[in-house]
């Protein structure tokens, strides 16, 4: 292992801390000087005290959220507008404090000033803080261990993250167990590639022994463990996957948070939603709302609804994901589709108990039927109610194959809180505006699965 590794999360820490710092200070700055001046009565000493320290709080909490302190882990862009968006939701929630202490609109125009100071404080500090990772932790020299499930998905998705992996040599179980255990110790690091678990065991054990940086794609029996409780049995320890869905005090309050966040917003976007009607229907003419059936919990169908977003007839030819530069997609629909504006009547189905906020995305019966040929485990996902958005929606993306959705899926029940779901709800904003969220499938996949499967044993 590097020696500079042991002080890894020291500097991290060190240049997490000076954006902090910088946010807090034009903050206070601009508290001290403009709007503590403006109050009728003001504060003493302890009091703007407590606005700064709650505005460096929430700065620091929406950053940690959506990522914006992960410069090595990040690409330098996600890392960038991440940091841009949690100093934008942290303002709006600022400039709202100071309008309730001050029981007053006040001008937003310093507020907004200290943004723009803020964004360009923030372009350096990111590609000085990049500099600074990319020549203290050049990408890891490292070794893919792979079976008979072909490699190029993941060398494809690794090829975009050059600053932090670099590949140097491919190795097929095929060339035998102790030749490649031979080898571990010239890399400093290991990607295992779905292969057989007696056999990743040994080259897990075998790393352990030699402290070589270990990357593992789980199977799905790894994310069920992971999940589960540990517990003892005297002196024995013991891992507990219960393996129910959702206990009962979970499912209330899941759908008491369904409901109070729900409502509100529906009212509130009412507006939104009749002129999102009106588009539709002076595109083409047709209605509104599409229908179709889906899958909840428990394999139960149910009517989902949205905003119709491809012309009438789309599917006469047969049930087809949508593509990259699909033409059955209306003009008015594509606006709708890279904003995720079509799914919000979907708040419909959520009030009526069918679906919940965050979730498992719902499939299509025919759709998971075909799936389910190839990966018998699909419906493990139906533990829990579908959800307007959930853990494979903002950690994947909409062409992620239905195997790793299903692992992403199986991640969110396994590890199940209310924190968790309130989480979701938050990212899911953060992945509005990204469109790798939004694109359809590639043009040379039939549908979303991997061809080869994938080995469970």
């Amino acid at each position: 292992m590097r020696k500079r590794d042991q002080f890894k999360r020291l500097i991290t820490f060190m240049e997490d801390a000076v954006i902090l710092a910088v946010h807090t200070l034009l903050f206070a700055y601009l508290w001290y000087t403009v709007y503590s001046n403006l109050l009728e009565e003001g504060f003493f000493r302890r009091g703007d005290w407590a606005v700064v320290g709650i505005y460096a709080l929430i700065m620091y909490l929406f950053a940690s959220l959506y990522g914006g302190f992960k410069v090595g882990y990040l690409r330098l862009m996600d890392v960038l507008y991440s940091q841009i968006l949690s100093l934008v939701c942290t303002n709006v929630i600022a400039y709202i404090q100071i309008c309730l202490i001050s029981r007053e609109y006040l001008t937003a125009r310093p507020l907004i000033g200290m943004t723009g100071v803020q964004v360009i404080a923030i372009l350096v500090w990111v590609f000085v803080c990049k500099s600074i990772y990319g020549l203290l932790y050049p990408p890891r020299q490292m070794l893919l261990i792979y079976d008979d499930i072909s490699p190029m998905e993941i060398l494809d998705k690794l090829g975009t993250r050059r600053d932090k992996y670099k590949i140097c040599d491919i190795m097929q179980l095929s060339e035998g167990l102790d030749n490649i255990c031979d080898s571990l110790s010239e890399y400093e690091a290991v990607l295992i590639y779905d292969i057989p678990a007696y056999d990743r065991n040994i080259i897990l054990k075998r790393c352990f022994e030699l402290s070589v940086r270990t990357y593992v794609t789980p199977k799905l029996s790894d994310i069920l463990l992971a999940g589960s409780d540990k517990i003892h049995l005297f002196d024995t320890p013991l891992l507990l996957s219960r393996n129910s869905g959702l206990s009962g005090d979970q499912l209330i309050f899941k759908r008491l948070m369904d409901l109070v966040i729900t409502i509100p917003v529906t009212l509130l976007l009412m507006p939104l939603f009749l002129l999102i009607s009106l588009l539709i229907k002076l595109c083409d003419g047709g209605p509104v709302l599409y229908s179709q059936n889906r899958l909840t919990v428990d394999g139960r169908v149910f009517r989902i609804y949205k905003f119709r977003s491809m012309y009438m007839d789309s599917e006469k030819e047969g049930i087809v994901l949508a593509r990259k530069g699909d033409d059955r997609i209306t003009p008015v629909g594509r606006v709708l589709r890279a904003l995720h504006f079509d799914e919000f009547p979907q708040v419909i189905n959520i009030i009526k108990g069918e679906m919940s906020l965050v979730g498992p995305r719902p499939e299509r019966p025919e759709i998971a039927a075909e799936y389910q040929k190839l990966i018998p485990e699909f419906d493990f996902r139906l533990k829990v109610k579908a959800g307007l958005t959930g853990y494979a929606q903002v950690y994947g993306k909409y062409n992620t194959t239905p195997y790793d959705k299903l692992k992403l899926d199986l991640t969110y029940i396994e590890n199940y809180s209310l924190w968790l779901d309130f989480k979701l709800l938050l990212l899911t904003f953060k992945i509005l505006f990204q469109k790798e969220n939004t694109e359809g499938i590639d043009l040379t996949q039939t549908t979303a699965v991997r061809d080869s499967g994938s080995k469970e044993n």
